[in-house]
């Protein structure tokens, strides 16, 4: 058990170890673990830079309001997103995900310089003051602070997979898998309409899963016929 781990948790299968990778070194996480969760189990806080100054972040949040953990996770040339959440993308076996807006690496990182500058280029700059001399703008200024902006780099190649979709009809369509978005569902249902249910993480109960106090499975059972969508 790690150190930073807590004995019982609602969303892990403790007995279920899964190996992944983070900028090339190999960690170990449980089913159930997001990214973010497993690299604070390993004692990894170090997860990404500021956008401007390339100033250390950590991980602040648990969900899709994650501002700093933005990560690429890549199988091949053609087959890596960039820009994920590590709050948000679920571990599994053999995963590779990389942090960005860094170089050479995340420890050590060359465009942390631009710290000694801020006094320089306060919030609200107007960067085309870079006018002088007028040639520079697009021979000098210009591609220095379009190689700046951003931070994951989208793929190389044309994407090689092929995709699949359905519609999806219903009577009530219901966003969140929380308390209340549960007791909508059910009652909507209870009344004969086809129901969906929708919601960002890939289990239904919201903070009812760490709470302990109320069985989610019981919930899940009266859910009947409701559809539930993770998106």
């Amino acid at each position: 058990m790690s150190p930073f781990r807590i004995a019982a948790g609602n969303c892990v299968d403790q007995a279920h170890a899964l190996r992944f990778t983070f900028d090339g070194k190999a960690y170990a996480g449980l089913r159930g673990d997001t990214l973010a969760s497993a690299l604070l189990a390993n004692g990894v806080h170090l997860v990404g830079r500021s956008f401007k100054y390339r100033r250390p972040r950590g991980i602040l949040c648990a969900g899709s309001e994650e501002p700093n953990a933005l990560v690429t996770v890549r199988r091949d040339s053609s087959r890596h997103t960039p820009n994920l959440r590590a709050t948000q993308v679920e571990i599994y076996e053999g995963l590779q995900a990389h942090s960005q807006n860094r170089w050479p690496s995340l420890r050590f990182d060359v465009g942390a310089l631009r710290g000694w500058l801020a006094g320089l280029t306060p919030a609200g700059f107007y960067y085309k003051t870079f006018m002088w001399p007028r040639s520079a703008w697009k021979a000098l200024y210009e591609p220095l602070l379009r190689s700046a902006a951003g931070l994951g780099c989208a793929p190389s190649g044309p994407d090689p997979d092929r995709y699949s979709h359905r519609y999806a009809h219903c009577d009530v369509l219901v966003v969140g898998a929380g308390p209340a978005g549960l007791a909508a569902a059910l009652a909507a249902s209870a009344g004969g309409a086809r129901v969906t249910i929708c919601d960002e993480q890939p289990q239904v109960g919201g903070f009812l899963l760490s709470s302990g106090e109320v069985p989610v499975d019981g919930i899940l059972r009266g859910l009947g016929k409701v559809s539930v969508l993770f998106v």
